[in-house]
Formats: C-alpha cells, sequence, structure tokens
C-alpha cells in the first residue's frame, strides 16, 4: 500500500489552510464543550455537526444507530472509498476545569476529549470540501454512544457499511502526557478489551457482636476481592496483558449491623481473545467458590463489553507514513505502546480493515478526569493528518 504515497505532493498547504480557518474549528470545540450531552442524548450535537457539512457541500445522512451522523463528499471517478471516524458523546463527570467555556450542563462533561475529536473531524471536513485533492468517496462518521459502548455496533447494525461502504476505515484518540501534536501508531492489539460484572453475594445478616449466627457476606467479599487479583499473576502468562479491577463495593448501613448481602462491580481487560474468556471463567469461579466456602451464595451477571481495538498492519503502516510525509520522524512518538483502556472502534475494525491512532496532548490531567482540558493545539495538525491520508488514500 505504500504505492499510495507515491504521488507528486505539498503537505504544507494542508495544515496552513487549516490554520486559516482554526479559529473556527477551536470555537466549534468549546461550543461543544459547553454544552455536552451523554451517551444517546447527542442530540444537539449531532445537528450541529449536520449543519457545517451540510454547509460545506457534504451529503448528509443523520439517525444512524441513534444520533449517528455520517458526511459523504465524491469527488472524481475513483473507486476507492474510506471512512474516518470521531466519537462525539460526553460523560456523566461534575467539571472542575475552571475553563470559561466549563460545562453548563451539571453533572456532565467532555472529559475525554470527544468535543475535540469532533472538531478535528469537522476540520478536516472543510478543508477537503474546500482543496481537497482527490478521486473517490469520503465518508466521515460521527458517531454516538461510545462512552457506553454502544455507538459503533449501533451504527453497524443500522447498515452503516452496507450503506457507506469502505475499503478502509480509521478513527483516533487523543492521549494526555504523551508530546502534543505528536502521533502514536500500533501494529495489532492497540487497546484493551472490556467487560463488565455484578457480584451479589448472599449471606445471613444479624448484630455484629454475635458473628457466630451469621454468614458475613463482607469478610466474603474481602476475600473475593483478594482472590480476584490472583487471576493476572496466576492465570494468565507473564507474557501476556490483563487487569481486573475492583471499583465498587457495597454492604450494610452500621458499623454493629453485618448484612444479609454485599454488591461487587468490577471491570476485566485483556488484548488476546482466550485471555479475555480466561478472565470471565476465572471471576464467575472464584465467586462462587469462595462465597460456596463461607457457607454464602454468589450470583454473578457478566455483561459482555466490546473486544480489543486490533490495528491492520498494512493499514497502519500506511497512516504512519502519511505521518512520516505529513510532520517528519519528529511527528512519530517513537516505541509507543499499547493502551489498557477501551474503545468501541474494535467493532468497527472488525468489519472492514484500518487503524486506531493516538494524538498527544501534552502534559496535563488525564482523560476522564474532572479537571481535564483538551489542548486545542492539535486540532490543526490532527485534521492536516486526517486530510492528508484522505488524499493519499483517495487515488
Amino acid at each position: 500500500m505504500s504505492d499510495l504515497l507515491d504521488r507528486p505532493r505539498n503537505t504544507a498547504p494542508a495544515l496552513a489552510a487549516i490554520e486559516t480557518f482554526i479559529a473556527d474549528a477551536i470555537a466549534i470545540r468549546h461550543d461543544l464543550h459547553h454544552h455536552p450531552e451523554l451517551s444517546r442524548q447527542e442530540h444537539r450535537t449531532a445537528a450541529l455537526v449536520a449543519d457545517r457539512l451540510r454547509e460545506w457541500g457534504y451529503e448528509v445522512t443523520t439517525g444512524i444507530g441513534g444520533n449517528g451522523v455520517v458526511g459523504t463528499l465524491r469527488r472524481g471517478n475513483g473507486q476507492r472509498a474510506l471512512g474516518i471516524r470521531a466519537d462525539m458523546d460526553a460523560l456523566p463527570i461534575a467539571e472542575a476545569s475552571q475553563l470559561d467555556f466549563a460545562s453548563s450542563a451539571p453533572g456532565v462533561m467532555h472529559a475525554c476529549g470527544h468535543d475535540g475529536h469532533t472538531a478535528i473531524l469537522l476540520a478536516t471536513a472543510r478543508y477537503l470540501a474546500e482543496n481537497g485533492d482527490f478521486s473517490g468517496t469520503l465518508h466521515l462518521i460521527f458517531q454516538p454512544a461510545e462512552e457506553i459502548g454502544q455507538g459503533a455496533k449501533a451504527m453497524i447494525d443500522d447498515g452503516l457499511f452496507e450503506r457507506f461502504p469502505v475499503d478502509a476505515v480509521y478513527g483516533l484518540h487523543n492521549w494526555p502526557g504523551l508530546p502534543a501534536g505528536r502521533f502514536g501508531f500500533v501494529d495489532g492489539p492497540a487497546m484493551a478489551s472490556v467487560d463488565w460484572f455484578g457480584i451479589s453475594i448472599k449471606g445471613k445478616g444479624g448484630h455484629g457482636a454475635a458473628p457466630q449466627e451469621t454468614v458475613d457476606p463482607v469478610l466474603v467479599a474481602a476475600h473475593l476481592v483478594t482472590a480476584l487479583q490472583s487471576i493476572v499473576a496466576r492465570n494468565v502468562a507473564p507474557l501476556d496483558s490483563a487487569v481486573v479491577t475492583v471499583g465498587s463495593i457495597h454492604g450494610g448501613d452500621a458499623a454493629n449491623v453485618i448484612p444479609d448481602s454485599v454488591e461487587l462491580k468490577l471491570t476485566s481487560r485483556s488484548f488476546r481473545p482466550e485471555v479475555r474468556e480466561r478472565l470471565q471463567q476465572r471471576i464467575q469461579d472464584l465467586a462462587h467458590s469462595i462465597a460456596e466456602s463461607f457457607g454464602a451464595t454468589a450470583q454473578v451477571e457478566l455483561r459482555r463489553g466490546f473486544p480489543s481495538v486490533i490495528n491492520h498492519k498494512a493499514e497502519t503502516d500506511f497512516a504512519r507514513e502519511v505521518a512520516r510525509d505529513l510532520l517528519g520522524e519528529e511527528g512519530i512518538i517513537p516505541d509507543f505502546v499499547p493502551r489498557t483502556a477501551s474503545e468501541d472502534f474494535s467493532f468497527m475494525l472488525q468489519e472492514r480493515p484500518g487503524a486506531f491512532l493516538f494524538v498527544g496532548t501534552g502534559e496535563g490531567e488525564p482523560l476522564h478526569s474532572p479537571r481535564y482540558r483538551f489542548n486545542d493545539d492539535v486540532i490543526a495538525p490532527a485534521a492536516a493528518l486526517w486530510a492528508r491520508l484522505a488524499e493519499s488514500w483517495l487515488v
């Protein structure tokens, strides 16, 4: 696929052209940040995206998989088609960034940079509409409900790739702590799968002064939380990676009362399907066996999340070369490693070849922090990368 880059080119104008209207792209980002919308509620955001795309001459289709939007631009007689995706939803987090344009919605915040991803793709859309040098079909995919892991699959189930066929699909995510405006690439597994578990431990409550008359679910839960950490240490090969995290544990209301039950919530993450299945089985086995050993019972609810993001080699190599061509070697983050966070873009990569990229946003608070701040300085280089990739692919 490297031959697609073997064409006359001058990459500087793309970045320069985007810089001429970058203030508008930043204003869009600030507007979206000020008006965040939770998963499945992205009505205003989707309408803004659709209006801008229509303004720039795109064919616009709305309501895909909920609030999904696709903007289509065709040029020349090229037979190739490319998809580029951005996510649009926010998180149920109360913002503490102190920004002038901080969230106006109580308890809702763009704490993962999806407002930035949307602004990047809209800047790309404007450049390609006004200056794009390509021959083929471009589909810009604006996806809802990524934060709950349901938007990508909903769009696919609604016929995304049948209605808007593509030869490849790309996406990106910003990442704090990495050099701003530089890009990371991973061959193969790039982000982890995720599954959710709810475990209810049923015992027999009673007076805290007479524990012998009870079956203490708090004690069972304590042993289970400790035992769950043995899965990664003793059931996963040392050269594999996995994470088991208990994020919530609730039971009882008083210090001197042993409750009837305790509820736990946890997640598991891994990169390989066989490791994922192993985690699922061992979590259930331990919950049941440990509860039984204390005379209690455990009910386990498994909610399968989404698979790991697995990049396709040819498409990843192509994007890496585009970044190198655009920004030079200094634009590439060397030795970039996979992330154990999760992304439902994985479903799209199961349907079509493609790759998921990362762009550094510099030092700052991590993703999902109430003090997180997206770095507007990365909008132009990221949009220029998408523009150059589209022009290189659609030849």
